[in-house]
């Protein structure tokens, strides 16, 4: 049965008929919070995926409504106090941008991702790892419903210097065609699949139509399938959408749609499953990826059902991330010792098939580390490190070591092992930082 389409947000959420029964006291921390962190929902997530009767724990409420927790305690404290004094827009606002540049609004040094070709930087585009480059087309900087926890939080606050997107592909185009080294187009957001099957196909087709003979795939980076899988049954242009699907693998390029599941709900729905099949019939791969999250799915149990449920639907597991240094990452960050534990005892209890997935992967700045385990060496506790990609291809697959830490959330807070006075890939990440 077709869906009929409604957002909500800051403004309207509490026409939700359900928030008759929510805690005043719940409603006034989704205001405070709100004003500083981005907030949209739709009908999908609240009618068919949140349990109402559980609501304050309930993972997916937690995953879509800001809680108190996702500020510290004195940014809370200042934009209630602004509320609750019913201060002006302008005054809430510039308190707000205060904030928000505290919070670490480019992880993983995205803005010294941003390529360039003749003397033009392209600013709707990054390119860190050799084989990969990602374009911020910039009519899919929104998405149906925003994460809680999402690392491009800023694209979607009105702070436009904290923005990556670009209208134009042929830049990209042109960018491609003189980087060889080049295999895989990341088209991302936002989220990409807001856009109509028009503009969609507009961007495809100028993609497919350069004949680039060193891409190979095309990768498209969303949480549609999650929090709206009606965009590929029932929208008025789904079929439109599927066939532009079609046509990047009849053209001979893999499409990998990379989807987004941080709980296995999400997978539940009979509505995300015939999305699913429809996707699939279009010969696209569909990979899938989380970050581990507090609150929301950090337990082994709530891995290995989501990789299980996955594969059964014929997806690939893909990645374990560990939620960026950035935003809520104090509400949602879980310890690397308890996430390689989480790894560990989830992947134990799933079968080969779909151990494909790689992590905990920490998306830093040097690059995607892994956490490969804690021993002992020597006598000394460690963390076992290395690279799943990097700045440097050099030193991908490259075992590091780093010193036991049982408090550590990121890479920031390990030191090298072994009285070593950096990591080995420190001094040459500098110099590369500083062209």
């Amino acid at each position: 049965m077709p869906m009929k389409y409604q957002i909500y947000t800051s403004r309207n959420y509490r026409q939700i008929a359900q928030f008759e029964n929510v805690r005043k006291e719940h409603l006034r921390d989704i205001d405070v919070v709100a004003s500083v962190l981005p907030f949209k929902t739709n009908n999908y997530v609240v009618e068919e995926l949140i349990d109402w009767d559980n609501y304050q724990n309930d993972p997916i409420f937690i995953l879509n409504f800001p809680q108190r927790g996702m500020l510290h305690p004195n940014h809370f404290e200042t934009m209630a106090r602004l509320i609750d004094t019913n201060a002006d827009a302008s005054t809430i606002k510039e308190a707000a941008n205060i904030i928000r540049h505290q919070l670490n609004p480019h992880p993983a040094g995205q803005s010294h991702n941003v390529p360039e070709i003749n003397g033009q930087k392209l600013t709707g585009a990054q390119h860190k790892y050799d084989e990969t480059m990602l374009f911020f087309p910039t009519q899919g900087q929104t998405c149906h419903a925003y994460c809680t926890f999402c690392f491009r939080w800023p694209q979607f606050t009105g702070m436009d210097n904290l923005k990556f997107a670009m209208k134009e592909v042929d830049d990209v185009i042109d960018y491609i065609k003189v980087h060889p080294e080049i295999t895989d187009l990341l088209i991302t957001g936002g989220d990409p699949m807001v856009m109509n099957a028009n503009i969609l196909d507009t961007y495809i087709s100028r993609v497919l139509e350069a004949k680039i003979p060193h891409l190979q795939t095309i990768r498209i980076g969303t949480k549609s399938l999650a929090f709206w899988p009606y965009r590929y049954i029932s929208d008025p242009d789904a079929e439109d959408v599927l066939k532009i699907f079609e046509k990047i693998t009849n053209a001979g390029i893999t499409l990998a749609f990379m989807a987004h599941f941080n709980h296995v709900r999400e997978l539940e729905t009979d509505a995300v499953q015939e999305a699913v099949r429809r996707i699939r019939a279009t010969g696209a791969q569909i990979r899938t990826q989380s970050p581990l999250l507090n609150h929301i799915n950090a337990s082994s149990k709530a891995w290995s059902d989501m990789w299980t449920k996955q594969v059964k639907l014929g997806m690939i597991p893909y990645y374990m991330f560990v939620a960026r240094d950035t935003g809520a990452q104090e509400y949602f960050g879980v310890s690397l010792t308890r996430a390689w534990e989480i790894f560990r005892n989830a992947y134990n209890k799933i079968s080969g098939i779909a151990r494909t997935v790689r992590g905990p992967s920490m998306s830093c700045t040097p690059g995607k580390v892994k956490i490969t385990g804690v021993t002992e060496i020597q006598g000394e506790k460690v963390f076992v490190l290395e690279f799943i990609q990097g700045r440097n291809r050099e030193w991908v697959n490259r075992p590091f070591f780093a010193k036991y830490n049982p408090k550590a959330l990121w890479i920031d807070d390990l030191e090298p092992a072994f009285g070593k006075k950096e990591f080995f890939f420190e001094e040459e990440l500098a110099a590369m930082l500083l062209d």
